[in-house]
């Protein structure tokens, strides 16, 4: 695969208009120049409250867009100041979806205007490839914006077709519960025997991640689970098992359809935290996922060049802080470091 060494061409939407220029704050664009993906365009949104998607995120858009040429836009929530706050819902600028060739979700109880949810519905309908990390089972709580009740993962209303929402009907799985104690046991990935040989898992061998296990059974909804946690005693991945958790679905695949719209791929971990992207088998089975969804599978080699493009040293995932201070600006170009700032402790309420 092509590794890019030139400086990257950091691009904007078109900003003829005050109205671009606002929207333009809330995202960066990451432009590969050759690779396998040239040409094809991915949008990531980026805004949960404990997992460090604002970090995570970027981080394999640049692995993206300078080994492999994809245009990879990553789309942030901010507060009034025009810094990144995460688990935020005032994120806007999600019309590059209207020209995408692939969705990566990771996002929290969000509560999007109208106008943003408008563009991932028409996403959706057409059958549109999505990659969900972690909290996407949950990805919306609407409060505000009655007409996409039914994202929601809680909805149980008359259309029984969105029973639970944007997770269920896509990913094949809501919010449930945690499965183990989340912060003290990590979670080892262990492939099904049946699906060594995936695309997804070309070259992958052991991986591993620090968040904790959900409690998911996305079999009910037709999926195909790929890999299975072991809840781990234990933040190492020498940690001894937890043999009182039989395995559950940690990875997995499935065909989506919404009511009315056209069927398309998705992929679902219930990982995905900024600190799990330092296993490179987790890392790497994240690539390969977005590869397989976007119909690229005979393009994934089982030693593709993985490493992280520019400096990442994720914050440990926590409710309580985040580094502050933060616009997506401060985040363009590939040696800029993941995640600059320091982390500021959340007030109580907020």
């Amino acid at each position: 695969m092509a590794d890019i060494e030139s400086t990257p061409e950091i691009t904007k939407a078109d900003s003829a208009t005050s109205v671009n220029e606002d929207i333009d704050k809330y995202r960066v664009v990451y432009k590969g120049t050759s690779g396998v993906g040239l040409g094809k365009n991915i949008v990531f949104i980026a805004s949960d409250h404990e997992y460090r998607s604002e970090e995570s995120l970027p981080a394999l858009a640049r692995i993206l867009a300078k080994r492999y040429g994809f245009t990879c836009t990553v789309i942030w929530a901010l507060d009034d100041k025009g810094y990144i706050l995460p688990g935020s819902s005032n994120l806007r600028g999600l019309d590059v979806l209207d020209k995408a060739d692939l969705m990566v979700i990771f996002t929290r109880f969000s509560d999007f205007t109208d106008e943003e949810m408008q563009h991932i519905d028409n996403y959706l309908k057409r059958g549109g490839p999505v990659v969900g990390f972690r909290t996407a089972t949950h990805a919306f709580h609407i409060k505000n914006h009655p007409n996409w009740a039914h994202y929601d993962f809680a909805y149980n209303g008359p259309m029984k077709e969105w029973n639970k929402g944007f997770g269920k009907i896509v990913l094949g799985e809501t919010w449930v519960d945690h499965y183990g104690t989340n912060h003290k046991q990590a979670t080892k990935l262990v492939i099904d025997d049946a699906q060594k040989e995936h695309p997804v898992m070309r070259g992958v061998k052991n991986p591993w991640a620090q968040s904790g296990a959900y409690l998911v059974h996305p079999e009910k909804m037709n999926a195909t689970v790929l890999a299975r946690c072991e809840v781990l005693n234990g933040m190492t991945p020498d940690s001894p098992v937890d043999t009182t958790k039989k395995p559950l679905a940690a990875a997995w695949v499935r065909t989506y359809q919404l009511p009315g719209g056209k069927s398309g791929r998705a992929f679902a971990t219930v990982h995905g935290a900024s600190e799990d992207l330092l296993s490179k088998d987790f890392r790497r089975m994240t690539i390969n996922a977005i590869f397989w969804a976007a119909g690229m599978e005979d393009k994934i080699k089982a030693n593709s060049n993985i490493d992280f493009v520019g400096p990442y040293k994720p914050t440990t995932f926590n409710f309580d802080g985040y580094k502050a201070n933060v616009k997506p600006s401060d985040l363009a170009g590939w040696k800029s470091l993941i995640m600059p700032g320091e982390v500021v402790k959340l007030k109580k309420g907020e």
